[in-house]
């Protein structure tokens, strides 16, 4: 059972958080780090890698850090052993941070001009872009590097049209692709792909990553217990922790779970809820709502699988997928969050006081 954030779908930015592009710090997956400067280093770096693993662990941002380090030192032979964080101040890294390095193209989801709302994927249009720009800077010599973040949300015309150039990469080009899910790319992109694994952050990590943010995002990374809770709540992700301080994730996650643990259903308390993060303009909190739900229904299949009790563990395997296909219906149709909150509420408490769901 893969456990999906409903929030990393839809929320593109983060107010006070840097885009992967201008963070100049980075925590954790240091083997990695050191690969990839050995790698440029021997001159034996693969011309597409694959940057596999949770979302929001520092994929896209290392994925900066290796452009800038690359650029920074043309002579491969002569880059120095370890991938330094940037330094802002040149003006190179400014350019990067700015997405105006001529080097560089970043590929992601466009904007929808109409609703001001990223697109729900990456369309073949954005994909031709990659092949004008490998021609457009062919002549100077220097690397070209392209980052198509999430790769995963690619159509199929986009990544068939992709695979044609990743099948005919011209010299001193670097794609790197990032991927969340990578069960969604077509097998024969990722066997022109070195693939490259990152792991969730570990506990110390995270710490040195909401001491890093904290002060950006209005919160106390010397707050010891609530520290532990945000880690405990993010899954070793820094952006969705960043995700749950900036849209009071802790607080929903609380009310939600003094529902479920009640032994009567508490009726206006979860009308209280839904009220709160329901409406329209709660899109993010409703998205956190429903990513909390779902983790701990996941929980409860974990703890059952591990215990051997095969069969309630597969039952909370098939409710934790029927909540999410539910969750997904009522954002593809429209429907309304608030009775949604009440039903999936109401149906998880019957489930957790059952000890098993119907």
């Amino acid at each position: 059972m893969i456990h999906e954030l409903a929030t990393q779908e839809t929320h593109d930015t983060i107010d006070g958080v840097p885009a992967p592009s201008a963070n100049a710090f980075l925590a954790g997956h240091e083997e990695i780090r050191a690969f990839l400067a050995r790698a440029y280093r021997s001159g034996k770096m693969h011309h597409a890698l694959l940057f596999e693993g949770p979302r929001g662990v520092g994929k896209a941002t290392l994925a900066y850090h290796l452009a800038g380090h690359m650029l920074s030192h043309a002579d491969s032979g002569q880059a120095p052993a370890d991938i330094a964080f940037p330094d802002f101040e040149k003006p190179l890294f400014r350019q990067i941070a700015g997405g105006i390095h001529p080097a560089i193209l970043h590929v992601d989801r466009p904007l929808d001009q109409k609703t001001a709302k990223f697109k729900t994927g990456i369309t073949v249009e954005e994909i031709r872009k990659v092949t004008h720009f490998l021609t457009r800077t062919s002549h100077d010599g220097a690397w070209r590097i392209v980052i198509v973040d999430p790769a995963d949300d690619m159509n199929r015309n986009a990544a068939n049209a992709l695979l044609k150039t990743l099948e005919e990469p011209p010299a001193r080009a670097l794609f790197i692709l990032i991927s969340h899910s990578a069960g969604r790319l077509l097998p024969t992109i990722r066997s022109r792909c070195q693939t490259l694994q990152f792991k969730s952050l570990d506990r110390v990590s995270m710490q040195k990553a909401l001491a890093a943010i904290g002060p950006s995002v209005g919160f106390d990374a010397a707050d010891g217990e609530g520290t532990t809770a945000l880690i405990e709540r993010s899954e070793g992700s820094v952006r969705k922790a960043a995700l749950l301080i900036a849209h009071g994730g802790l607080e929903i996650a609380q009310a939600a779970d003094a529902i479920l643990e009640k032994g009567s259903f508490d009726l206006p308390k979860a009308q209280a809820l839904a009220a709160a993060i329901g409406g329209r303009e709660a899109e993010i909190q409703y998205d956190l709502f429903f990513d909390h739900i779902l983790q701990r229904i996941a929980d409860r299949a974990r703890l059952h699988a591990g215990e051997g009790a095969i069969v309630p563990a597969n039952a909370w395997s098939a409710f934790w997928n029927r909540v999410r296909q539910n969750g997904m219906e009522t954002q593809a149709f429209n429907l309304d969050k608030k009775q949604a909150v009440l039903i999936l509420l109401e149906k998880t408490h019957r489930a957790f006081q059952n000890g098993v769901p119907a």
